[in-house]
């Protein structure tokens, strides 16, 4: 496309907003209310997904050698362990240092376990990660499986709820930011049908001096993408602003070593740019189905 048509079609696209009047402030007013929404949901998703993450992190394998067990043995293990593709990590860890952990996890309650450090009953253990949390079931049973272990622990019940919530939790936000996104696909397609319809003769007139279906529906197109990016604008506003604050206010409340919220940078980068995304993408699908229909493209 020539310089100057393209020219030609944003002064278009940009003249059809100005000309629209209340329809285009109504038509950003909608969009701009949608992608607040919209932007609300993917920064709670994003950082319910931050959060999940780091709670799947946390998630180990322990696994207790039997008290039976020579070096020799404990080496095997191991290498048993360190053989299966999915794990990421092996440490290993002596009944001796599993007694200290458990006297410093207890505090004062703990010291009634010193009575015990002559005669240790711990087991050593091996503390296992997975590189996919998913994977923790299948390489826990497996290794239950091994020679010379005695148990296996990961908290099954806890973790299968874990991950069943964390599922759960991001399909049905995306299923709501699908929904509100077309939801302002529809609001901006309507607007873009009543420009169309209010400019059918013009529409007719271009084709019949030999106007081409491209050179008739960019003008539309370049519209939906300015509706869409305008009404962009506050939603990322409003939603930085809010994010802002209680980065720097709440959450240093937060208590928790797992519950942390996203940096403020890159978030906001990120945030920004996928609401302009979503809004130009919005703006210009709309203005696609809406010529499709009427001008039989």
């Amino acid at each position: 496309m020539k310089f100057n048509t393209f020219s030609r079609h944003l002064r278009e696209g940009a003249k059809n907003i100005r000309r629209n009047g209340w329809m285009t402030i109504a038509s950003v007013g909608a969009v701009t209310t949608t992608l607040i929404l919209v932007g609300a949901f993917l920064a709670l998703m994003l950082n319910l997904n931050q959060v999940a993450g780091n709670i799947e992190e946390d998630v180990e394998i322990k696994a207790l050698v039997e008290v039976t067990a020579d070096e020799a043995q404990v080496d095997d293990i191991r290498q048993q362990i360190e053989n299966i593709p999915e794990v990421a990590s092996v440490d290993y860890s002596s009944k001796e240092e599993e007694l200290n952990g458990l006297i410093e996890s207890m505090g004062e309650q703990g010291e009634t376990w010193e009575m015990f450090e002559q005669d240790n009953p711990l087991n050593d253990a091996f503390v296992i990660k997975t590189a996919d949390p998913l994977d923790t079931f299948d390489v826990a049973s497996e290794i239950e499986e091994f020679d010379n272990i005695q148990e296996v622990n990961y908290g099954e019940d806890v973790v299968q709820n874990l991950f069943r919530f964390n599922k759960y939790a991001r399909n049905i936000g995306l299923a709501l930011i699908i929904g509100l996104v077309f939801t302002a696909i529809f609001l901006i397609s309507n607007t873009i049908k009543i420009t169309i319809m209010a400019r059918s003769k013009e529409i007719g007139i271009m084709k019949l001096v030999g106007a081409t279906n491209a050179f008739i529906r960019w003008p539309f197109f370049i519209e939906g993408l300015l509706l869409g990016v305008l009404g962009s604008v506050i939603p990322i506003a409003a939603i930085l602003s809010g994010y802002y604050y209680l980065d720097t206010n709440v959450s240093q409340l937060i208590t928790f070593d797992f519950v942390s919220l996203m940096p403020f940078n890159p978030f906001a980068w990120q945030l920004s740019l996928i609401i302009l995304g979503i809004g130009a993408v919005i703006g210009v699908w709309g203005s696609v189905m809406s010529v499709r229909k009427f001008l039989k493209v």
